[in-house]
């Protein structure tokens, strides 16, 4: 089953914005960022949505401008996600991962005290609800190939690229 941020559209807010890697849907709800899509998705009915959850879509907006523009390396959005407590332990150890640089699959498996789960951890960052903000486009194969990435590998090596300029 793939986890996916819990949306009630009556409370909900989205927002497309055009970065350097295209199109991103923003959604969020009063208790914080829920997703980032890649592309331009329809938007989960807003006309009710919260001046908190608009509040953390400007935010995220403004921190993804900085983070393009090359002026910030870490985010500090409060995030509203949920997934199993795997892939929770997975979302979050991503932040432990410096702004350009990457680690493998294994490496963060072993983050996670998981150290044989290289495999799970590939499936836990490819069901990320807030990629770019929990930076999994900085773990690549043990190989030094990028493996999987779900915005598609031109993006991971964008974003990979704007990290190492």
């Amino acid at each position: 089953m793939k986890a996916r941020a819990k949306l009630n559209s009556d409370l909900t807010a989205s927002r497309v914005i055009a970065t350097p890697i295209g199109k991103l849907t923003l959604v969020a709800s009063p208790k914080g960022l829920q997703q980032v899509i890649f592309g331009a998705k329809k938007s989960p009915g807003v006309r009710s949505a919260s001046i908190k959850a608009s509040n953390y879509l400007t935010q995220t907006e403004r921190q993804l401008r900085e983070y393009f523009a090359g002026n910030r390396k870490k985010f500090s959005i409060k995030l509203d996600i949920s997934g199993t407590k795997f892939q929770e332990s997975v979302w979050y150890a991503l932040n432990k991962i410096s702004y350009g640089k990457t680690i493998s699959y294994a490496q963060q498996a072993k983050l996670v005290r998981k150290p044989k789960a290289f495999r799970a951890v590939g499936s836990a960052n490819g069901k990320n609800p807030v990629a770019i903000i929990l930076p999994c486009h900085r773990v690549i194969a043990s190989n030094g190939t990028l493996g999987g990435y779900g915005g598609g590998l031109a993006i991971k090596r964008k974003l990979l690229a704007l990290e190492t300029s």
